[in-house]
Parts: structure tokens; C-alpha cells; sequence
């Protein structure tokens, strides 16, 4: 299930408030500058902290690299 774009618009990193990439292919989204991923269930942003997991080195550039990720905080044209 994808997200809402309004959502994508607003979602940021709960610890850094930065941007993330939605890799909806994948179901998470992913803070590469800190390489946490975050699970969608359901169509709901699991951004809980203690629940997010650690991108290795070949899942970063996996989920750096979907040409279908979306970067979130920002406003869609």
C-alpha cells in the first residue's frame, strides 16, 4: 500500500529531522544519511526509533539507488 502524498510531504527523520526516501518497491523509508530503515505496515510509517533497522552497505546502495524513491519533506510539484 502506498503512502499518501501529503503524508510524503511531511514525513522527516524522527531523530535528525531530515528527509527521507520512500522506496515504496521496498515498503520503508530509509535515512541514508544515518542508514536506518523504517518500516511501512500498512500504509503506516513505523518512524519509532528503537524499530528501525541498520542498512548494510549493499542495502544502501539497493535503496539509494530505486529509481522509484520518493525524498519526503518537501512539497511535490
Amino acid at each position: 500500500m502506498s503512502l499518501d502524498p501529503l503524508l510524503i510531504e511531511l514525513l522527516v527523520d524522527p531523530v535528525d529531522h531530515g528527509e527521507l526516501l520512500y522506496v515504496e518497491a521496498a515498503g520503508v523509508l530509509y535515512n541514508p544519511r544515518r542508514r536506518l530503515v523504517y518500516a511501512v505496515s500498512d500504509g503506516i510509517p513505523v518512524l519509532l526509533p528503537d524499530e528501525a533497522t541498520s542498512a548494510d552497505d549493499a542495502e544502501h546502495a539497493r535503496l539509494v539507488g530505486d529509481p522509484g524513491a520518493v525524498r519526503t519533506g518537501a512539497p511535490r510539484d
